[in-house]
C-alpha cells in the first residue's frame, strides 16, 4: 500500500512540473505553480523559510520521500530503473541491481564543490548540478519542442475546419550549447539509471546528499527483521539505491530514498517500515552469501552496446530536426529576409520584475521555465561562460510587451519577482541607444519605424538640416528598454537601435 501510494503522488508530481514546463500558454501556473515553488533549490535562493523547513522537517519523518515523491528528475529516474528491472524480470534475472558502499569522496566532495559554487555566485555549476534545473533543461530543450509540433499540427486541422481553438507556435533553438547540455544531461542520467538506478541521486546530486543528513536520523524508516529475514537477496538486488546490504543486514538511511519496494518485494515480511527513531538493526551473524558477481556475456554486452547506440542516435536526431525547424523568410517571394543577429550588449538585459542585473543572476536557478513559457519569444538561455544557461532578454524575434507579466509570475525563486502591468512600467531594464552609420535614413529611406512603436514613448524624430530627414533621438530617461524599437527596426542583420542593459532596475 505504502509504494502504490508514493508512485501515485510522485506521478501527480512529476506530471505537473512537466506539464508546467511544457506549458506556453500560463493556463497552468495558477493550478501547479506551487509545484515549482516547492522544489528544494528553488526555497533556498527564495529564502522561502516555511517551504525549507516543511522539507527538513518531512524529511526527519518519513526519510528521503522528496527524492522519490517530489523531484521531477528523481521520479523519472525512478520509471528508468523500473522499465529495467521489468526487463530482467522477464529474462528470469532476479539481480538488476546489487549492495554497494557509499563513494564518500565522491559523494561529499561534489556536495561541497556546490556549496561553495552557491556562495560564490558560480551559478553556471549550481544549475548544472541542481536536479530540479536540470529537469527543466530537460524539457524545455528536447520535450517542449516536440510539444510544440504537435500543438501546431493541431492549429492546423483545426484552422481547415474553421476552429482556432488552437493556435500555432514558433519552434526554434534558442541556445545551441544548452540544447547540447541537455541532450547530455538527459543521456547521462539515462544511462546512470539504467545500469545502477539511483547513482546520480546518491553520488551526484547535492539535494540528495543535503537530505541525507536528516535521513539518516528518521523516525520512520525500512527495518531488516534479521530473524525472518532468509538472506535471499531479493530485496538488495531490487534497490536502486544500492544501501540494503543484507550480508550485514543493515540499511544505508543516507541513501535510501523510501521508494518501498523492497517492502512488497520481500515474501518472508522481514522488511518493516516502521517508527525507528533512535533504534539500530541488531545483525545476526552472516550467513553465507553466493558470490553473484557473474561475468557479463557477450549477449548482454551487445544488448548494452545497442542501447548506447539508440540514446546518441536518438539525441543526434532531436537535434538536427530543433536546427532545420527554422524556415527561411521571405520578402514577396523574390528576396531572402536576413536574421537579425544578437548585437553586442555591455550589459546583459535581465526580465522586469529583477530588482538588478546582480540580484537576478543571484537567485535565478536556470530551470527554463521562464524562457518556455515567454509568449514573446524574448527570453533565453545565456551563452556567456558568467551566466550560463541563465536566461537573458533579446529581440531579435520579440520583443517585451508592456502588458505581459508572465514571467514574474512563474518565477519559483524571486529572480524575477511577481509584478502587475501598472509596477512593470517603472522598471528600466535597458536603454536605447541609435547607431546612426546602420540607419536606414542613411541609404535616404523615410522610417521613423522605432518612434511609431516605443510604447514609452521615448523616441522622438529630429530634422536634419543637411540631409532633410528625421534621425531617431532616444531620450534615455523615459526608455524602459522594451526593445520594440530593436525588434521592429528594419535593419538587417543589426537593428540600426538597439537597447542595451542597466546594472540597476529600480529605484527604491
Amino acid at each position: 500500500m505504502l509504494r502504490k501510494i508514493r508512485i501515485a503522488l510522485a506521478v501527480i508530481f512529476w506530471l505537473g512540473i512537466t506539464l508546467l514546463l511544457l506549458d506556453f500558454t500560463g493556463a497552468l501556473h495558477g493550478w501547479l505553480g506551487w509545484m515549482a515553488k516547492v522544489q528544494f533549490l528553488p526555497a533556498v535562493l527564495a529564502l522561502n523559510v516555511a517551504v525549507i523547513v516543511g522539507l527538513v522537517l518531512l524529511t526527519l519523518v518519513f526519510g528521503r520521500v522528496y527524492c522519490s515523491v517530489i523531484c521531477p528528475l528523481g521520479v523519472f529516474q525512478d520509471g528508468v530503473a523500473h522499465l529495467n528491472v521489468a526487463r530482467k524480470r522477464r529474462k528470469k534475472d532476479r539481480k538488476p541491481y546489487g549492495y554497494s558502499p557509499e563513494v564518500k569522496w565522491l559523494r561529499y566532495g561534489v556536495w561541497a564543490l556546490f556549496v561553495i559554487a552557491l556562495i560564490a555566485g558560480v551559478q553556471a555549476l549550481v544549475a548544472l548540478l541542481a536536479p530540479y534545473s536540470a529537469w527543466g533543461r530537460i524539457v524545455q530543450n528536447l520535450f517542449q519542442p516536440v510539444y510544440l509540433w504537435v500543438n501546431n499540427l493541431f492549429a492546423a486541422l483545426a484552422e481547415r475546419a474553421g476552429s482556432y481553438a488552437f493556435y500555432e507556435k514558433e519552434v526554434w533553438l534558442r541556445s545551441l550549447p544548452t540544447f547540447i547540455v541537455a541532450a547530455t544531461t538527459l543521456v547521462v542520467v539515462v544511462i546512470l539509471a539504467w545500469r545502477n538506478g539511483r547513482t546520480y541521486c546518491n553520488t551526484i546530486c547535492p539535494v540528495g546528499t543535503t537530505l541525507s543528513f536528516f535521513s539518516r536520523f528518521a523516525m520512520f524508516r525500512p527495518v531488516i527483521d534479521a530473524d525472518k529475514c532468509k538472506n535471499c537477496k531479493v530485496c538488495e538486488h531490487n534497490c536502486k539505491a544500492a544501501c540494503i546490504n543484507i550480508a550485514e543486514h543493515k540499511i544505508d538511511y543516507s541513501r535510501c530514498v523510501d521508494c518501498f519496494d523492497c517492502l512488497e518485494d520481500c515474501k518472508f515480511g522481514a522488511l518493516k517500515y516502521r517508527y525507528a527513531w533512535g533504534r539500530k538493526e541488531i545483525p545476526s551473524p552472516a550467513a553465507p552469501v553466493r558470490n553473484d558477481n557473474a561475468p557479463v556475456t557477450p549477449g548482454e554486452a551487445k544488448e548494452s552496446q545497442g542501447r548506447r547506440a539508440f540514446i546518441t542516435g536518438a539525441a543526434l536526431a532531436v537535434g538536427t530536426a530543433a536546427l532545420k525547424a527554422q524556415e527561411k523568410k521571405v520578402d514577396g517571394g523574390f528576396a531572402v529576409i536576413l536574421d537579425k543577429e544578437v548585437p553586442v550588449r555591455d550589459i546583459p538585459l535581465t526580465p522586469p520584475g529583477s530588482k538588478s542585473v546582480k540580484d537576478f543572476y543571484r537567485r535565478c536557478t536556470a530551470c527554463q521555465l521562464c524562457v518556455a513559457e515567454c509568449p514573446n519569444n524574448v527570453l533565453r538561455p545565456s551563452t556567456d561562460l558568467k551566466h550560463f544557461m541563465q536566461p537573458e532578454m533579446s529581440y531579435e524575434r520579440g520583443y517585451c510587451r508592456p502588458e505581459c507579466t508572465r514571467c514574474s509570475e512563474l518565477c519559483p525563486t524571486g529572480a524575477i519577482r511577481k509584478i502587475n502591468k501598472e509596477e512593470k512600467t517603472q522598471y528600466h531594464v535597458g536603454t536605447a541607444r541609435v547607431n546612426a552609420e546602420l540607419c536606414v535614413v542613411e541609404q535616404g529611406v523615410e522610417c521613423g519605424n522605432c518612434a511609431r512603436h516605443c510604447p514609452a514613448g521615448a523616441i522622438r524624430l529630429v530634422k536634419d538640416e543637411a540631409t532633410g530627414y528625421r534621425r531617431p533621438v532616444v531620450n534615455e530617461e523615459r526608455c524602459i528598454g522594451c526593445g520594440a524599437c530593436e525588434n521592429l527596426c528594419p535593419a538587417r542583420p543589426i537593428s540600426a537601435i538597439t537597447v542595451n542593459g542597466r546594472h540597476n532596475h529600480i529605484e527604491e
